[in-house]
C-alpha cells in the first residue's frame, strides 16, 4: 500500500507540474503598475482554459491528500 501511495503521488505531482505549465500566462507584471498590456487586468476563463484550471485544482488537492495519507500510513 505504501508503494502505491508513493507512485501515485509522483504521478500526480508530474501532472500538476504539466497542468500548471500549460496554463496561459497573464499580461506580466507591467500591467499591475499602470502599463498598457492590452485589455483589462481581469479576464474570464473559457473552454479548454477553464477545464485546465479545474483539473489543476483537482490534481493539487489529490497531491495534498496523497501526502497526508503517506504521513498517516
Amino acid at each position: 500500500m505504501k508503494e502505491f501511495l508513493v507512485i501515485a503521488q509522483i504521478i500526480v505531482s508530474v501532472l500538476a507540474i504539466v497542468f500548471i505549465l500549460l496554463q496561459q500566462r497573464g499580461t506580466a507584471l507591467g500591467s499591475a503598475f499602470g502599463g498598457s498590456g492590452g485589455g483589462g487586468a481581469y479576464s474570464s476563463r473559457r473552454g479548454l482554459q477553464q477545464k485546465l484550471f479545474v483539473a489543476t485544482i483537482v490534481v493539487v488537492v489529490l497531491f495534498v491528500v496523497f501526502a497526508i495519507l503517506n504521513l498517516v500510513l
